[in-house]
């Protein structure tokens, strides 16, 4: 798979997060979170380079604790396989073309979100064609075996890209295709491999779970959003609410006090009291 941005990569540098980059020709510049995925990906394959396969499982040191293998029970609920699997690749140009994808389209999101969001979005991706495969495994759908690469995750960042960023092309091999119809081909070659248990059925299972996540999570952002809010002023008008309580109670107890002196107050009201005054003290020092 050959995937990165064509005339529309580089961005200027002074976009804030949340803002929808202007794009001119030439490459990008990269992020922080996009540079530290480059170069974990690149420094964990060359280290797996160096480990030989141990006799009898035919894997690597790094394969045999980190890829995702759900062919036991025991191997299926190490739940760290679903992030350290993304990070392992099978060969060079395995991890050449994820590594091109994330470095050319990354940059893109990562400005317009944020960093923490974006690498958020990114292994949740992963994690999602993780699980995914693993579903299909217990269904007896598809045999298991080794799960290794970036691809769900790439793919979930040109899913977003192609909705977010309509105007950028990728290539496909040596053809320049808008970015678009890169994901819906991607995602047709997924569906139908999984479908008709082809080659690499699970990596497409993978894809297929990495392009769904991207589109959902894009597409329901202004929903989730909203959501947000209505919850920070639920939580507010709450907040609100038991304030004015309070100072109704306070007011009681301090008239009570005026009335019948302080001897007269119960446990439950000079504890409502020092409440009061710890609350007061905090608002003073802020």
């Amino acid at each position: 798979m050959g995937l990165y941005d064509r005339d529309y990569t580089q961005e200027k540098n002074d976009s804030p997060p949340g803002y929808a980059p202007q794009m001119r020709l030439g490459f990008p510049s990269l992020t922080p979170v996009v540079k530290w995925l480059l170069i974990i990906n690149v420094a964990v394959f060359l280290i797996n380079t160096i480990f030989s396969s141990q006799e009898g499982t035919g894997m690597t040191f790094l394969q045999t604790y980190f890829a995702l293998i759900p062919a036991t029970p025991m191997l299926t609920l190490q739940l760290w396989r679903l992030i350290t699997y993304q990070f392992l690749h099978s060969g060079f140009y395995h991890i050449l073309f994820n590594m091109l994808g994330l470095f050319f389209l990354g940059p893109s999101l990562e400005r317009q979100w944020g960093g923490k969001k974006f690498l958020t979005f990114y292994l949740s991706c992963g994690v999602a064609g993780g699980l995914f495969y693993i579903l299909l495994v217990m269904a007896g759908f598809l045999p298991a075996g080794l799960m290794v690469g970036a691809s769900g995750a790439i793919l979930g960042v040109l899913t977003a890209c192609a909705i977010l960023f309509p105007h950028f092309v990728v290539f496909i091999v040596i053809f320049p295709v808008p970015i678009r119809v890169a994901a819906v081909i991607f995602m047709g070659i997924a569906f139908f491999t999984v479908l008709s248990k082809g080659a690499n059925a699970g990596g497409e299972a993978c894809h297929f779970a990495g392009i769904a996540v991207g589109a959902i999570y894009v597409l329901s952002d202004s929903w989730r959003t909203a959501l947000k809010l209505r919850f920070k002023a639920s939580k507010w008008e709450k907040y609100i609410e038991s304030e004015r309580r309070l100072h109704i109670e306070v007011d009681r107890i301090l008239k009570k006090v005026h009335d019948h002196g302080i001897q007269s107050l119960t446990p439950s009201e000079k504890s409502i009291l020092k409440k009061a005054t710890r609350l007061e003290q905090e608002r003073l020092r802020k």
